[in-house]
């Protein structure tokens, strides 16, 4: 299989695609909608209406589709933009292969290996049998004779049946090796609370493999970001779990055309502010801009910071950011305990405490496994009403 594999870039790097086009499936009926700008030079304009909030809001009001044409680059959606980074990366890598259930001809699940089987054939990516455990620990076979490969899971939840291999062999092997082997592999799907999934596909499982040791991990939240750290994941030395939301799949965004890299160790200034750091990632970013709107009409002027790097911390960012405003909250969909918001509260503290006003506030999910029903759903994930109430009463 080793051979196999290693002998797959040559044998099908000529394959040409005749279709591009990428179409959402008929299952596919979430809204489209749009990121908010990636840097803001300067706070949101208080004289803005407050319109009413929007529980589960996962974005701003789109721009005027004319002022959109005119601004250089291409709009894409999430998904897309993953695709386009993966893509670019399997035409400038020949090692760079995909692995996963229904990845090949079907497209994915969600779409983002649609037609890469057409162009570059079936053994880069190829099609595995419902068997995590077995195809996440081929990938770090194939990692170790050379090639890049990245790993789709279905849904996160069931990387859970991979937890041995991404534990013991795709972190650990580095070191156990004594540095005689790198795992340049990228674990990557969607979690987090959908629309009604279920318990079992409604899982957050950052916190736990966020305490593998040597596992590099990271959360896209719009097509620009999606696709930059999708590149560097895949161009990194160590294995990456790259978490990807299951609602923010149809986010829509103008990308540039030329080719970028993000860095996987960088949170990104969505809001600079002077009177609190909200610290978010993932879906709860547009929950945070939500909740901003109201808070700056209010007189409050929150700095939003999306730390992407789930770890290691960019406490760099961070840090700069706690000193200027003296106040910490951290808004997550992970659960309360053991979650990353308690990871987060820990190296805050450490590293920052002197410069704290008060003490930090967390908001998270609660510790429930996720109702089906509707109402009961959102009762469980943090909305922006909270994050305004918490932050008026951190402010106090």
């Amino acid at each position: 299989m080793a051979a196999m594999l290693q002998s797959l870039g040559a044998a099908s790097a000529s394959v040409v695609s005749s279709d591009h086009s990428i179409k959402l499936p008929p299952a596919f009926s979430l809204p489209v909608v749009r990121s908010e700008a990636r840097s803001i030079s300067g706070p949101i304009n208080a004289t803005r209406k407050t319109g009413k909030l929007i529980t589960k809001a996962v974005a701003a009001k789109a721009e005027n589709p004319a002022s959109a044409a005119s601004k250089p680059g291409h709009e894409l959606l999430l998904f897309e933009a993953l695709r386009e980074g993966l893509e670019e990366e399997m035409g400038r890598d020949p090692r760079v292969c995909v692995f996963g259930e229904d990845v090949g001809h079907y497209g994915g699940s969600y779409k983002v290996t649609k037609d890469l089987a057409k162009k570059y054939g079936d053994l880069r990516v190829l099609d595995t049998p419902i068997a995590e455990n077995s195809f996440t620990g081929m990938a770090v076979g194939a990692a170790m004779t050379g090639l890049r490969p990245v790993v789709e899971g279905m849904n996160m939840g069931f990387l859970l049946l991979a937890f041995n291999q991404i534990s013991d062999n795709c972190g650990m092997l580095h070191y156990t090796s004594g540095g005689q082997f790198t795992i340049p592999t990228v674990i990557r799907g969607p979690g987090g609370v959908g629309r009604q999934l279920g318990a079992e596909h409604s899982q957050r499982l950052e916190s736990y493999f966020q305490s593998i040791p040597g596992i590099q991990l990271v959360a896209c939240s719009t097509p620009y970001n999606a696709k930059g750290l999708m590149k560097a994941a895949i161009r990194s030395e160590n294995p990456v779990v790259l978490f990807e939301h299951v609602l923010l799949y149809n986010l829509k965004e103008r990308i540039p055309d030329e080719e970028y890299v993000l860095s996987l160790e960088e949170a990104e200034m969505v809001r600079p502010g002077e009177h609190v750091t909200i610290l978010t990632y993932s879906r709860m970013r547009y929950h945070v801009m939500q909740a901003a709107k109201t808070l700056v009409n209010k007189g409050y002027d929150p700095e939003v910071i999306d730390i992407r790097s789930l770890k290691p911390f960019d406490l760099y960012t961070i840090g700069n950011s706690v000193k200027k405003t003296h106040r910490v909250l951290i808004v997550e969909e992970c659960m309360r305990t053991g979650g990353i918001g308690a990871s987060l509260t820990a190296a805050i503290n450490e590293n920052f405490h002197d410069y704290l006003d008060a003490p930090i506030v967390c908001l998270s999910s609660q510790d429930v496994p996720t109702p089906y029903a509707g109402t009961l759903e959102e009762w469980t994930v943090v909305q922006p009403p909270q994050i305004v109430a918490a932050v008026e009463k951190l402010c106090q």
